[in-house]
C-alpha cells in the first residue's frame, strides 16, 4: 500500500497531549505506522558526558502513530489523502480540495 503521508508533509495532530499542534514530517517508519514530526511529542533524554559532547538532558521529538496526524491542504485545514491517476502516474491528492500534493 502506499504511502499517505511523506517526509516533509505538513501535519496537523488530531489527538493527544500536542493536539492542533502543526509540523513537518522529519521522518516515517512505515513497518511500525509512526512518523517522528518536528516539534512534536518532546521526552526528555538523558545523555552521558562524552569528550566531544556536553551531557544532560536532551529533548528529543518521539514517533508519533500515524493515525493521529492529517495531512494540511493549501488552506492550513487537515484533510484526507487520496490517490489517483494523472497521466500514467498516481499522485496523492487532498480530498478536500482536490488538489494534487
Amino acid at each position: 500500500m502506499a504511502a499517505k503521508l511523506k517526509k516533509g508533509d505538513k501535519v496537523v495532530v488530531l489527538t493527544g497531549k500536542d493536539k492542533g499542534k502543526q509540523g513537518e514530517i522529519s521522518a516515517v517508519f512505515p513497518k511500525e505506522n509512526k512518523a517522528v514530526v518536528d516539534g512534536i511529542n518532546i521526552a526528555i533524554r538523558h545523555q552521558r558526558q562524552t569528550q566531544t559532547s556536553q551531557g544532560g538532558r536532551v529533548a528529543k521529538a518521539m514517533p508519533i502513530d500515524l493515525s493521529n496526524l492529517a495531512l494540511l491542504d493549501k488552506n492550513g485545514k487537515a484533510t484526507r489523502v487520496g490517490f489517483r491517476e494523472e497521466d500514467g502516474k498516481k499522485v496523492r491528492f487532498a480530498k478536500t480540495t482536490g488538489d494534487v500534493i
